[in-house]
C-alpha cells in the first residue's frame, strides 16, 4: 500500500506537496490511474486515484473515505531529550506508532541537552505515520522549560524515582481520561521539580521496579495507557 502525507483535500480533490508529489511520481514512478491512500493527519485516511502526475504537484481523485477508529480520549507525552538524540527520535517513532496526540520535549534541571531540530522531529512524525497509516498526527511542541510547562498545563502524572514508593501508573490511571504525563532526563527530576509539579496537581506514579532509559520509560508509559483504554 502506497501511502501519503496530504494536508490539501477538498471534497474529492487533493494536492500532494512537492516533497511528496516528487516522491510518488519521480522515485516511486506512479502515474494517472494509480491508486494510493491518503492520510491526512487529522484523522482522515482515503482512497485516491492520480489524476495528474505532476512532479511538483500530483492531483488526485478521492475515491474513498476509510473508516478509522478514533481515540476517546487525548494522551499528551511531556519528555526529556536524551543526551544521544538518536534515542529521543526513537521514542517519537515508536509513540506515533502506539498512538499519541500531543508530545513536548521538556527542559528539565538535569537535561543534558538543551538544544533540539524540530524539523527534523516532524520529518520522523510524518514518516512514521504513513509507514503505519496512522492517521493522526503528533502536535509536536517547542522545547519547553519545566516550570513554564507544569504551570500552563495543571493536572497529570510525573513519573520518577524520588523515593520508590509510588503508586503504579496503571494503578492511578483511570480509562477514558485525558492524561498528560511527565519523563524526566537520564539524572531524574530534581526534587524541586517534582516538588513543583505535585504543587500543580501532578501524582507521582511509578513505571514499575526496573530502571528504565527515558526514551524506555516514555514508551511504556504510553503503551500502558493505551492497553487501559483497549486500544
Amino acid at each position: 500500500m502506497k501511502v501519503f502525507y496530504c494536508t490539501n483535500i477538498n471534497e474529492n480533490k487533493a494536492l500532494l506537496d512537492e516533497e511528496e508529489s516528487g516522491h510518488a511520481v519521480r522515485v516511486l514512478r506512479l502515474t494517472e490511474g494509480n491508486e494510493v491512500h491518503l492520510i491526512d493527519g487529522i484523522g482522515g485516511l482515503y482512497k485516491a486515484e492520480i489524476s495528474l502526475a505532476h512532479p511538483k504537484k500530483c492531483e488526485l481523485n478521492i475515491m474513498e473515505r476509510i473508516p478509522v477508529y478514533q481515540r476517546k480520549y487525548y494522551k499528551h507525552m511531556v519528555v526529556a531529550p536524551t543526551k544521544s538524540i538518536d534515542r529521543f527520535e526513537w521514542f517519537l517513532e515508536k509513540a506515533t506508532e502506539i498512538g499519541v496526540d500531543e508530545i513536548t520535549p521538556l527542559l528539565t534541571d538535569r537535561g543534558e541537552r538543551r538544544h533540539i531540530n524540530p524539523e527534523r522531529f516532524q520529518k520522523i512524525l510524518t514518516s512514521t505515520m504513513k509507514q503505519c497509516i496512522q492517521p493522526n498526527r503528533p502536535k509536536l511542541n517547542e522545547l519547553t522549560k519545566f516550570k513554564d510547562f507544569v504551570k500552563k498545563n495543571p493536572k497529570g502524572f510525573i513519573a520518577h524515582l524520588e523515593t520508590g514508593e509510588e503508586e503504579l501508573l496503571q494503578k492511578v490511571y483511570q480509562s477514558g481520561d485525558n492524561c498528560v504525563i511527565l519523563i524526566g532526563p537520564e539524572g531524574d527530576f530534581s526534587p524541586e521539580e517534582v516538588k513543583l509539579a505535585k504543587e500543580n496537581g501532578y501524582v507521582s506514579v511509578s513505571l514499575g521496579h526496573s530502571r528504565l532509559r527515558v526514551e524506555t520509560a516514555a514508551v511504556a508509559a504510553c503503551h500502558t495507557i493505551t492497553v487501559i483504554n483497549n486500544d
